[in-house]
């Protein structure tokens, strides 16, 4: 047992995910015997005064099952009934479960665009930090009823590493249906070996990932290893573990070394700055000359409308926009202080032209170093 799996089993927030090929038994139904033992084990942590986020999947998954479906169907309407049947039965069975240890959970549906959106985004930060203080287990899901592009390029597991960024979890817990991460996929390669702990930032994982989802699931280990990259952006450890094997959670409790553990290398950032850096829809882009691009590399300083050569896309004030080299690279993000019709009539001048240009002067600043965030080094 190692040091740093012993802390954080004792760790005070997690954000548990529990992916469909576990929920639903491979596309049958609702698995509700092991709903019910992650429910017990979950019921454990929450006494010992653990906060928990579930982040679950399934409700596709389930409404296929219910709806007769044996395959995941490629129509958007198709998709989003099947999510709207299965929601139902998801929602149900949570409910009842926590129920018996007097434990109140609530429902909470999101869409990548709720965390991209800067006000909805602390919305949901509210809302589930209230949860978790009332002690109410909050279950998410993606909003894969009203959800489009996410329904289909989307998975629970960049969700899970949002929610864990979103409320600054200590701990990203993501059960599959594998023992952890091989340094091969095990299916084509008899003699992989399962890694037991890894920098989540290093490069070779996503290579070393490979494979596919499976028929009732969207992600993979691919994404696995992304989410894990993701949650380490605010300082989150992450463990993929096998949720079939009996007593998982109270095992990663008392830090036993189960499944792969993701470890950040970084401190956490600041809670904007972790929103930042997540961020999934960028509205613009800002491509800045040399000079420029070597201040935020470097010195991570604010950037100035002088040192802009060209502006991309249509944004508003407080609108989230990358910054790019000359050759295409991507510098940073940063909330951007100007419009973009306003930010092409002062880029390349100083300052202190603003005012003439424009007529007034909002900020000197095109994006203050305080919500900038580098995205590359």
């Amino acid at each position: 047992m190692s040091t740093k799996r012993k802390q954080l089993g004792q760790s005070r927030r997690w954000v548990i995910k529990i992916g469909s090929s576990l929920l639903t038994d491979e596309g049958r139904g609702l698995a509700r015997p092991a709903i019910e033992a992650w429910v017990d084990q979950m019921a454990r942590l929450c006494q010992r005064g653990t906060e928990l986020v579930l982040v679950s999947s399934g409700a596709v998954a389930e409404g296929m099952a219910r709806l007769g479906w044996s395959d995941r169907p490629h129509a958007l309407y198709e998709l989003q009934a099947a999510a709207a049947v299965g929601q139902m039965g998801l929602v149900q069975t949570y409910e009842t479960s926590f129920q018996r240890f007097g434990l109140r959970t609530a429902q909470v549906l999101l869409t990548h665009d709720d965390l991209s959106n800067r006000k909805r985004y602390l919305n949901a930060r509210s809302t589930l930090r209230t949860l978790l203080k009332l002690k109410v287990v909050p279950v998410v899901n993606e909003n894969d009823t009203v959800a489009m592009e996410e329904i289909r390029f989307g998975d629970n597991d960049t969700l899970a590493a949002l929610v864990a960024n979103l409320v600054e979890a200590d701990m990203l817990v993501i059960l599959t249906d594998q023992d952890g991460m091989y340094d091969k996929d095990p299916r084509s390669n008899p003699g992989a070996v399962l890694l037991n702990e890894v920098k989540a930032e290093d490069p070779m994982l996503e290579a070393m990932a490979g494979g596919t989802a499976g028929k009732v699931g969207r992600g993979g280990m691919v994404t696995k290893v992304r989410a894990a990259l993701r949650a380490a952006r605010s300082g989150a450890s992450t463990i993929v573990a096998p949720g079939r094997s009996a007593g998982i959670l109270d095992a990663i409790a008392a830090g036993d070394e189960v499944g792969t553990l993701f470890i950040p290398s970084q401190a956490p950032v600041a809670a904007r700055k972790q929103w930042l850096a997540s961020h999934m829809q960028v509205r613009g882009k800002l491509v800045v000359d040399d000079g420029a691009a070597r201040v935020l590399r470097e010195s991570g300083r604010s950037l100035l409308a002088v040192g802009v050569k060209s502006v991309e896309g249509e944004f508003s004030r407080g609108e989230v926009v990358a910054c790019q080299d000359l050759q295409g690279r991507e510098i940073a993000r940063g909330l951007v202080n100007y419009t973009s019709d306003e930010t092409k009539k002062i880029m390349g001048q100083p300052s202190e032209r603003i005012e003439m240009l424009l007529g007034y002067v909002d900020e000197p600043e095109l994006i203050h170093r305080d919500n900038l965030v580098l995205t590359t080094k």
